[in-house]
């Protein structure tokens, strides 16, 4: 069985101290009622070090919202995996807004690079994948989503499969409220996500990733997507800057 795992994105918001401090010391006690998932926040990169040392006896882990493949060096406003190692347990690599506002940079060849970075520094990387509007429309969505998982996958160890975190993102739902209906998103993660793992790790590989929805979830549709067999958690945008993720990662089990 895949244990669930619900991830907060913080995105660019609560990233001053006082105030991340006291959103998680709101929301710390209810989250850590509830059993059977797994539950990670990604703060901005401003509180990471106040937020770890909060959340250090506690079972909410903590995720960075991305980092650079390279250990150090002439990279200007990046981060790196041994930045983040003191801090986190997760981080999101190769988020749509991140592919879209920097292209040059975000790629699926230097995500690819991130992947294994992350690996190296005791990192859980959840890898975001999804279509666009024009591309779900076109009836591309199998292709586009296929070939970024084909590729973020590509030469890893069977392990590491095992052990990262794909989230399905179509770009279209993202901060719209417009959700893939539960099937839709279940069929793209069953068939798609799972098919070209299997491909070439197989079957068993294929069913102990775990795979989330992203997408304009709230504490009002999350049984919804996780009555679904392939969908294993959720990656949460606006919901999860509110007490009510609470009820959102409780429902989710």
């Amino acid at each position: 069985m895949r244990k669930p795992i619900i991830a907060g994105n913080w995105k660019m918001n609560l990233g001053k101290v006082e105030e991340a401090i006291q959103f998680v010391r709101q929301i710390r006690p209810g989250l850590s009622e509830i059993e059977g998932v797994d539950i990670v926040l990604c703060p901005p990169f401003t509180v990471l070090a106040p937020l770890s040392e909060i959340l250090t006896a506690s079972k909410i882990a903590l995720g960075a919202q991305t980092m650079h493949w390279e250990k150090g060096g002439a990279h200007t406003g990046e981060i790196s995996g041994g930045m983040l190692a003191e801090l986190c347990q997760y981080v999101i690599l190769g988020h749509s807004e991140r592919r879209a506002s920097s292209p040059g940079l975000v790629s699926d060849e230097t995500i690819r690079k991130r992947i294994t970075a992350a690996f190296e520094h005791g990192l859980t990387p959840i890898v975001c994948v999804g279509e666009n509007q024009d591309q779900f429309k076109g009836g591309q969505t199998d292709e586009i989503v296929g070939g970024q998982v084909a590729k973020a996958i590509d030469g890893l160890d069977q392990d590491q499969v095992e052990r990262m975190v794909v989230a399905y993102e179509p770009i279209w739902a993202i901060g719209t409220g417009e959700a893939a209906t539960p099937a839709d998103a279940n069929r793209v993660i069953g068939l798609t996500i799972r098919k070209v793992v299997a491909e070439t790790y197989g079957e068993s590989v294929a069913q102990v990733l775990r795979v989330q929805y992203g997408g304009s979830v709230n504490e009002g549709n999350i049984k919804d997507f996780m009555a679904m067999p392939d969908i294993d958690g959720a990656l949460v945008g606006g919901a999860s800057l509110k007490p009510g993720f609470i009820d959102l990662v409780r429902n989710a089990v």
